[in-house]
């Protein structure tokens, strides 16, 4: 995808949630969000939860049923899924379906129950040193050189031979809440990939603040980095449900809810903001979701931007 900046339009997504009991509705989601022309959709990545289909398997089969909408993770669980391996998945996956994937990547927010699953529980620090080695690793990977190597604390190439490369630049966005991770989004991402309700509007606004000053002391142009922002709610008249009546998988806080033009107004707010791609988490997870945000939300927001 283009880098952000001035010029760039907004771009508009959904996230879904990968329940195992929805597979025929996150079909049909995802070809909604085909036929509407939005620009994304989301798949989180919880490796450990039962409940859900393994994201990895998952976004090929939504690749394959539709033909213009690209997928992302949002985001792919670092400590579960080696670095190395996971360069390839994603250059794959964007081969296939010349040029629709984008690679969210975090370090894993669960260190209990990813240990259990038999990953390494990192403290904090480990973690965003892990993760900077791992968008290292990658881009090594997706280099195009013959052969590779890299010595890190946490991964290690030797002499790997890269391959395939990826059908056009994949984007490495990073969920990144803390300031040490933001700071590394200013280093070395290609986007910043947060949740309003694990973070508030005011904090939103002082990660983009840090990510740039990061970027600056980097000797990066802070406009190169999208910044992509997951909402949840419901458009429209009825009211959303209360954050504890929702199934496993939705964000923390309440979800937002209002009329359309109500989320033309809010979602203006996060563009103010400094955010060029705004994804819809549904609630409702129905396809007239969909159809209401691209045919009476992404029109105003687009004319406005």
């Amino acid at each position: 995808m283009a880098p952000a900046g001035a010029d760039t339009p907004v771009r508009f997504g959904i996230a879904l949630v990968p329940a195992t009991e929805t597979l025929d509705r996150l079909r049909e989601l995802a070809r909604a969000a085909d036929d509407a022309a939005l620009d994304l959709v989301g798949i989180q990545d919880h490796p450990y939860q039962r409940r859900f289909l393994d994201t990895w398997s998952l976004i090929p089969a939504l690749l394959a049923a539709t033909e213009r909408v690209s997928f992302f993770t949002d985001v792919a669980n670092l400590p579960l899924r080696p670095p190395a391996v996971m360069a390839k998945a994603a250059a794959t996956l964007d081969v296939l379906s010349a040029g629709r994937f984008e690679l969210g990547l975090g370090a894993g927010g669960f260190p209990d129950v990813i240990a259990s699953y038999g990953g390494p529980r990192r403290t904090p620090g480990e973690s965003v040193e892990a993760l900077e080695e791992a968008i290292e690793v990658i881009r090594l990977l997706w280099s195009g050189e013959p052969s590779v190597s890299f010595e890190g604390e946490h991964y290690r190439l030797d002499g790997a031979r890269p391959g395939p490369r990826p059908a056009h630049p994949i984007g490495i966005w990073v969920g990144a809440f803390k300031p040490r991770m933001l700071r590394l989004v200013g280093r070395k991402a290609d986007g910043w990939l947060p949740s309003l309700g694990v973070l508030t509007r005011d904090e939103l606004r002082a990660g983009n603040a840090m990510i740039d000053a990061a970027a600056e002391k980097a000797g990066r142009d802070p406009g190169s980095i999208r910044r992509i922002i997951n909402v949840q709610g419901v458009i429209g008249d009825q009211a959303a449900p209360s954050r504890s009546e929702l199934p496993v998988g939705y964000l923390a806080g309440e979800p937002l809810a209002g009329s359309a033009a109500w989320w033309v107004e809010t979602l203006a707010g996060f563009v103010d903001d400094g955010f060029d791609t705004l994804v819809f988490w549904p609630v409702d997870p129905s396809p007239d979701q969909v159809e209401l945000l691209a045919g009476d939300v992404m029109p105003d927001l687009r004319r406005s931007g």
